[in-house]
């Protein structure tokens, strides 16, 4: 992973980095990779659930259990509550 620190860093060394601090100071980098990693734990917790939800609907309508509105929740409701629970990325540490 490839890191540039500064705004005033060259533009190639922008241009190749991964990750760009706009501070000169070392200090911000443990602190993208604490942003970083409650990212992914989200995006992991979505992925969970959305599968989750649409395999229960899945088995439920195999069996006649199923309605047209539990499909409609398991693809449009879930991809609501996953946005919903992203925005908790937006909180800053």
């Amino acid at each position: 992973v490839g890191i540039a620190m500064g705004a005033l860093g060259s533009d190639a060394a922008i241009e190749a980095a991964d990750v760009v601090l706009m501070d000169d100071e070392p200090r911000k980098i443990a602190l993208a990779i604490q942003i970083a990693r409650r990212t992914i734990r989200i995006a992991h917790e979505n992925v969970t659930f959305a599968i989750g939800v649409k395999v229960a609907v899945l088995l439920l309508a195999t069996f006649g259990l199923g309605t047209m509105w539990m499909a409609v929740f398991a693809d449009v409701g879930v991809t609501v509550l996953a946005v919903l629970n992203a925005m908790r990325a937006l909180r800053v540490a």
